[in-house]
């Protein structure tokens, strides 16, 4: 009967966050001007691997409608656009392209979770050095990532 109980007001919990309005807004703002890629394939593989939470072309999923799962999915966009957007080339003041290439090649990028939703995220890899090398040859590295 206690586990009935628990189960009830964990439901009614998980019905009533869901009018929490936060992480519903799924409209993309409009891409203002993208970064000149060095070949259509850069582009390709990070759209793949990095466009949705770094450009104005993300594709939300189902469940990024359903709480709490959609408080995730908003913030990780919303972080990951306000540090690299390439829908915002050149209108945005933080557009670090040189630590794309770091987060990469140090595998912090894509962060595990999302390639857990994402599996057409992952790059093989050759896909992972030839981005790499595309990133690079787009916007430059820093001066410590020189190999």
């Amino acid at each position: 009967m206690k586990i009935n109980k628990i189960i009830l007001i964990l439901l009614a919990l998980l019905i009533m966050i869901q009018l929490v309005p936060y992480g519903k807004d799924h409209q993309n703002p409009p891409v203002v001007k993208e970064p000149k890629w060095n070949t259509p394939k850069t582009r390709e593989l990070f759209f793949r691997a990095c466009g949705d939470c770094h450009s104005n072309e993300t594709k939300w999923p189902w469940y990024s409608n359903i709480a709490p799962i959609s408080w995730l999915v908003a913030r990780d966009v919303h972080e990951g656009r306000e540090h690299f957007n390439v829908s915002q080339w050149g209108a945005q003041s933080k557009n670090e392209g040189d630590e794309a290439y770091e987060e990469l090649n140090e595998g912090e990028m894509p962060m595990k979770i999302y390639l857990l939703a994402h599996p057409e995220a992952k790059l093989s890899d050759e896909e992972k050095e030839t981005l790499l090398n595309g990133l690079k040859a787009t916007f430059g590295v820093k001066k410590e990532d020189h190999h």
